[in-house]
């Protein structure tokens, strides 16, 4: 089971502390009075101009009246500035009581230095998935003219030594126009379900991928189309008339929200009836509720506030799963789980600074990181018999039996011959055990 952070209560009264230097910091952070006190100042100085040089005999009195008011103003504007002075003085010494400075962990295992093509293919994807088209051009324009090479410190593996399998892929990514095109589409769709409420564009483009979703077990094609129903039903015409094509949908297309979503249903969800016919029932089960359906049982279909952001949610998964990639960006998904995981290790490293130990383990964590259930994105198997995790090198097999250990545990239990399984009295044999897939 995965630890939840702990929740002291000196923790607690730290956040408290921090949100009332806060909130007094935005009370106090007014600049208007410094504003226009500086104005003031500026006013006085370009009225002065303007005299000197209608009069320029008349130089001396008017520096001479000048001088009072204009320190009155400079002095007035550094007094209203002292309370954000202090404001922010008490909210940094909060911060740093909050948070305090830790050094980081040395890098005397360096693995990133080993593989410079691929931080910078992250870095790339992270900026094209954002939207930063322009930043992302520039970076990979800039990463092509010069670049990096491998400084693998001790213990950590050196791809020039190794396949080339890195540098194509990294070519791959950093050759992105076509994906750039691919993203640019993406994100238009996107503006158009967030901000415009149109759903044409992505039906569309679900509509052309029908095959290859169906084949996926994904469900977006219908989301949408359900969603575009519910707009109809509430008299919410989509900016486009382009779905309303055919002659029966014309004839109807004058009727009122309940008829206008019967006509798109009787369109459109024949092709869902097969795989959808349970949630295409309860659609038509609102027909009967159009008069009162805000207190009906179908009603969340209809008043969701969520509802536009799941299936641009699902849009963006869809998508970029036909292009191979997660939904989030790994370069994000990789910081986040690293400015988790650096208090424990940080915790770890002191304690064996003080025991004297070494972290021995190489391919896994000497200790288990609180990472969110949105992180765990594979299967483990631990062992029973030897209480390791599995690795590539070392996976889980099972035996006739059906009870699975890791190989290592079963080279040593069967020393190639016959052996009888830890668990239960079953017998088997080495080659008899089949290699399991998480």
């Amino acid at each position: 089971m995965t630890p939840q952070p702990p929740t002291s209560s000196s923790s607690t009264s730290g956040m408290h502390e921090l949100l009332e230097q806060l909130e007094t910091l935005e009370k106090t952070a007014n600049l208007r009075s410094s504003i226009d006190d500086v104005q003031n100042a500026i006013d006085l100085l370009t009225t002065a101009r303007a005299n000197l040089a209608a009069e320029p005999q008349s130089a001396p009195l008017t520096l001479a009246k000048l001088q009072d008011p204009l320190k009155r103003n400079l002095e007035q504007a550094q007094k209203d500035l002292k309370p954000i002075y202090s404001g922010l003085n008490k909210y940094g010494k909060a911060l740093d009581k909050k948070f305090k400075d830790k050094p980081l962990p040395s890098a005397s295992n360096d693995a990133l230095s080993s593989h410079p093509q691929l931080i910078n293919r992250a870095i790339a994807m992270h900026l094209l998935r954002g939207g930063e088209f322009a930043v992302a051009s520039t970076f990979v324009q800039e990463a092509s003219r010069n670049p990096p090479h491998p400084e693998p410190t001790p213990s950590t593996p050196n791809p020039a030594l190794e396949d080339s399998w890195e540098k194509e892929l990294a070519e791959d990514a950093l050759n992105s126009e076509k994906l750039q095109e691919q993203f640019e589409e993406m994100y238009h769709i996107l503006d158009e379900l967030r901000k415009k409420k149109n759903l044409a564009p992505a039906i569309a483009w679900a509509r052309q991928r029908s095959d290859v979703l169906e084949a996926r077990g994904s469900n977006l094609e219908f989301e949408l189309c359900r969603l575009q129903f519910a707009c109809y039903y509430v008299g919410h015409r989509p900016p486009s008339d382009d779905v309303m094509e055919d002659s029966d949908a014309n004839s109807d297309s004058t009727a009122p929200g309940p008829m206008e979503a019967w006509a798109y249903a009787r369109r459109e969800f024949t092709t869902f009836q097969r795989r959808y016919s349970r949630e295409v029932r309860q659609l038509m089960g609102a027909m009967a509720y159009w008069s009162n359906i805000t207190e009906s049982p179908y009603s969340r279909y209809f008043y969701n506030d969520y509802a536009w952001e799941d299936v641009a949610t699902s849009f963006t998964r869809e998508f970029c799963s036909l292009l191979g990639l997660s939904a989030d960006s790994p370069l994000y998904i990789a910081a986040t789980a690293g400015a988790i995981a650096l208090p424990h290790l940080l915790k770890l490293q002191s304690i064996m600074e003080k025991t004297r130990t070494e972290w021995t383990t190489q391919n896994e964590l000497p200790v288990e990181i609180p990472l969110p259930p949105s992180y765990h994105f594979h299967s483990i198997f631990v062992c029973p018999v030897s209480k390791e995790q599995s690795t590539d090198k070392n996976p889980p097999v099972m035996m006739p039996c059906g009870h699975v250990i890791a190989t290592e545990s079963l080279q040593r239990l069967s020393k190639g011959g016959r052996f009888k399984c830890p668990y239960c009295p079953g017998e088997s044999h080495p080659r008899e055990a089949v290699k399991v897939f998480l």
